[in-house]
């Protein structure tokens, strides 16, 4: 009976080498990122190239951000400038502003200390010193990354309370303690639908270099900013209307900059909006270096990963040890597959162990795919001289 040990023998071993046959061709790469931790690559013709969890969805951290960019392109496209109106209440006399000073806000994710300059700047060069009415605010207005709806803390800025370093940026040689307004009311303030006359109106750098720059640094200001096309709900839709049909129900977005605990994604489904992101840009004439940071090189969360390969990778990094949750997707140019995109969903894993998984992870892929850095150039320009001042 020996001979029926040797066949059965035999057909194990068939039955492993078809078992590993099946697999996707870079699977052992896996291991880098731990058992039972998500990681998905794939290549633009849909050929999987790693596949572990790549169904479970988990917290995904800032990944979010990369559909909260997909949406708010889509829905407003690249060239989209939030607006911020600057109003009077009455007339200019002598250097004094009789009335209030209104400003509308337009939900304006990168209204920073700058802008609040070119403002000021503004303001000035038309004759204006003193404002005898007070500062309002109306409208979704966000300031330095965070709601304004009172105006407070724009008005220290234009009075020259606040922002110091940031005035020292735009290069004006009088100091910012003389320059700022001077709200001086008497009293009285404008009724409810007193005439109002444009004084100004701000307009944003294009959404795309927002989003660049936002993404860069992993600005939570993603969350208010999805507000302008309909807040995470809305995300939420469109992600999944970017998706195939059987990942859909892997998604759940209720904070657009990956913030809460409710938020989640399956690595694969990181890669499908990663890959959905790429074809909007493409349609576009724009790539996707345009919108997220490219590692070694762009200031920000992905600066100071992957030092030893800058350019390799473009991609989004996300981390919220709170809830357990690191992530790291990307794409990368390959010689022998071409643009290969990745997501590494950690959950469980203290972040700094993640980071290390994530980094091996992407090592070894760059290694196996032949892969090439993307052409890319820094930009020149910050982004607030982008703004337009009309």
């Amino acid at each position: 009976m020996a001979w029926r040990g040797a066949v059965a023998c035999a057909m194990l071993l068939l039955a492993g080498a078809s078992a590993r046959a099946d697999e996707p061709p870079l699977q052992a790469l896996a291991r880098a990122v731990g058992p039972g931790q998500g990681v998905y690559a794939d290549a633009p013709d849909g050929s999987v190239l790693v596949a572990q969890a790549e169904s479970r969805a988990v917290h995904p951290a800032s990944v979010t951000k990369v559909a909260t960019t997909l949406a708010l392109l889509q829905r407003l496209g690249p060239s989209h400038r939030f607006e911020t109106r600057v109003l009077a209440t009455g007339p200019e006399r002598d250097g004094r502003l009789d009335g209030d000073l209104v400003v509308e806000g337009g939900n304006d994710p990168c209204f920073v200390f700058e802008s609040a300059f070119l403002v000021l700047e503004r303001l000035r060069a038309s004759g204006v010193r003193t404002v005898g009415g007070r500062m309002r605010v109306r409208g979704p207005f966000l300031f330095n990354w965070q709601p304004d709806p009172d105006g407070r803390r724009l008005a220290r800025a234009l009075s020259g309370s606040d922002g110091a370093a940031a005035w020292a940026t735009l290069g004006d040689p009088q100091p910012l303690t003389q320059a700022g307004l001077r709200f001086r009311p008497t009293g009285a303030t404008a009724a409810a639908g007193t005439d109002e006359r444009d004084v100004l109106r701000l307009r944003s750098p294009p959404l795309l270099h927002v989003v660049k720059w936002l993404n860069g640094y992993s600005n939570n200001v993603f969350h208010y900013a999805s507000a302008s096309i309909g807040g995470p709900a809305a995300v939420e839709t469109i992600a999944r209307a970017s998706v195939p049909d059987a990942f859909r129900d892997e998604i759940t977005i209720e904070n657009g900059a990956g913030g809460g605990t409710t938020n989640r994604l399956s690595p694969r489904v990181a890669v499908a909006l990663l890959r959905a992101l790429d074809r909007t840009l493409i349609a576009t004439q724009h790539t996707v270096t345009d919108v997220l940071p490219v590692s070694g090189v762009d200031p920000g969360t992905l600066h100071e990963r992957l030092l030893d390969r800058p350019r390799f990778v473009v991609g989004k990094t996300g981390t919220f040890g709170s809830v357990g949750a690191s992530a790291l997707a990307g794409l990368v140019r390959s010689r022998r597959y071409g643009t290969v995109a990745f997501a590494v969903l950690n959950h469980g894993v203290a972040v700094p162990e993640a980071r290390k998984r994530q980094d091996a992870f992407v090592r070894d892929l760059l290694a196996a795919v032949d892969a090439e850095p993307w052409e890319y150039g820094e930009a020149a320009r910050p982004i607030y001289a982008e703004a337009i001042v009309e």
